[in-house]
């Protein structure tokens, strides 16, 4: 490992405790997903000592073994799109599933949990930007998906996720930030959580309400 690791997470913990401070915001809301797929184990290791809390996979056999050589002191995020028929993997591995996009996929999910004798937290993933390649449903079909999910008692919706086009300036990306924002205030409780900003864009999210930001390249550098 021919870099800082611990100097790249402070360095992305300074720049979203800044953006908090330039919003009005208490840093403590925000809390850091390290994007850790095709990261090897030993490197996601230094990276825990380090002082990494949450960890985001988004395949479900590679995060198993991740998971099975690393153990649990850490939070384990799904950031990934799900399949259906890996729901019951997603539910006995992860501690928030952040892209839940159907109502049969919660209720697989609701399903699952119920034989593992727990509740799932998740989040409803929200396509802003009508790209087909994304996961996600409509906002308009996203408040409904949300009382739907309230509905099912092994399931817990904590709040939105999205995923915006992806440009080479931040400010593009704030619209669709900001409309999540406005989305999770129109539904209001029980949501608190909005996962959305990556390695570009982070600290517009920031400012604009994000509470889990999913940061990969900023942390263990660019993917093979």
């Amino acid at each position: 490992m021919n870099f800082d690791l611990a100097a790249r997470i402070q360095s992305v913990r300074d720049r979203a405790a800044a953006a908090c401070l330039r919003a009005g915001r208490d840093p403590k809301e925000v809390r850091l997903v390290a994007v850790s797929k095709t990261v090897p184990t030993d490197i996601i290791r230094a990276g825990i000592e380090a002082g990494l809390t949450i960890l985001g996979e988004n395949y479900i056999q590679e995060a198993q073994g991740k998971i099975e050589a690393l153990g649990r002191t850490v939070q384990w995020h799904f950031i990934g799109r799900l399949q259906t028929n890996k729901a019951k993997y997603a539910v006995r591995l992860f501690d928030l599933i952040h892209s839940v996009d159907s109502l049969k996929l919660a209720e697989e999910l609701d399903k699952r949990a119920a034989k593992e004798g727990r509740r799932q937290a998740v989040l409803v993933q929200v396509n802003l930007s009508g790209e087909e390649t994304k996961g996600g449903v409509s906002p308009e079909e996203a408040v409904d998906l949300v009382y739907q999910i309230m509905a099912l008692p092994h399931l817990e919706v904590r709040g939105l996720m999205t995923m915006p086009p992806f440009f080479d300036q931040p400010e593009k990306a704030r619209p669709y930030f900001t409309a999540l924002r406005k989305l999770k205030e129109k539904i209001g409780p029980p949501l608190t959580e909005l996962s959305m900003g990556m390695s570009g864009d982070f600290e517009t999210a920031v400012e604009e309400g994000a509470t889990l930001v999913r940061v990969g390249t900023a942390i263990f550098g660019p993917r093979d």
